[in-house]
């Protein structure tokens, strides 16, 4: 059975859903897979102009990773790798990618999202990055880039919960919808950078990107996760 779908559109927008419901889009490793094989179809899909990430219940996004799923230590350090790999494959993604934020958007949740060019946030997030009370080494590379050093040890070390109005005043949000709208509007929004030239865009978040170095940091952290679980202390 599957855990995600995806789906595309005559306007070019590829719309990646999370689909467990039931555990509120708790991430196991098999969700992992099919997205990172969702990610690798629309980039190598010359029709898809943009991606939207999205779930299928607007109560949440994802609240993160599945800490219930039965797996072996070997299994713990592949699971690992495969959220780097993702955040990676996100990060890196050479098209328009947007997150619509509703809900419990928490920890790989909140990752996926900030992985994302554009984020489009609901009235009802709850956003919250719960490294540090987890002592996981994950966040910075992304967060510091997208809301400024001061914000990103804010949210990375409180771990607090963030709500609709301080993630747009803090940038980790760009705009904000009814929780039931979050997907729509970031449709809509897919939609109109669909409409412009993608040669243009492409350039323009090639250049974005390797003038910040986003993508590099984001490699760099991502080793040091999994090699934090495969000989640190690592996740129970």
């Amino acid at each position: 059975m599957s855990l995600t779908n995806y789906e595309y559109d005559e306007r070019g927008v590829a719309l990646i859903r999370l689909d467990r419901p039931k555990a509120l889009n708790a991430i196991n490793s098999a969700m992992l897979v099919e997205l990172l094989e969702h990610v690798s179809t629309a980039v190598s899909d010359d029709r898809v102009r943009a991606v939207v990430f999205s779930s299928t219940d607007y109560m949440a996004f994802s609240a993160g990773a599945d800490i219930k799923e039965d797996i072996d230590d070997e299994g713990k350090v592949t699971k690992m790798q495969l959220f780097a790999d993702l955040y990676d494959a996100v990060v890196q993604c050479p098209k328009p990618t947007i997150a619509a934020c509703h809900g419990y958007t928490v920890g790989g949740g909140a990752e996926i999202a900030v992985a994302c060019d554009i984020r489009i946030g609901g009235a009802n997030l709850q956003m919250r990055f719960p490294g540090a009370a987890l002592g996981v080494p994950v966040g910075p590379a992304r967060l510091v880039t997208l809301c400024g050093l001061s914000h990103a040890k804010y949210l990375l070390l409180s771990s607090n919960t963030v709500k609709i109005d301080e993630a747009l005043r803090m940038g980790l949000v760009n705009q904000a919808a009814p929780g039931a709208a979050t997907e729509n509007t970031a449709l809509e929004l897919a939609g109109r950078i669909a409409a412009h030239n993608p040669e243009g865009v492409a350039r323009l978040k090639q250049m974005l990107h390797s003038w910040d170095d986003i993508e590099g940091r984001s490699a760099e952290e991502g080793r040091g996760q999994v090699e934090w679980q495969r000989s640190g202390p690592g996740l129970h």
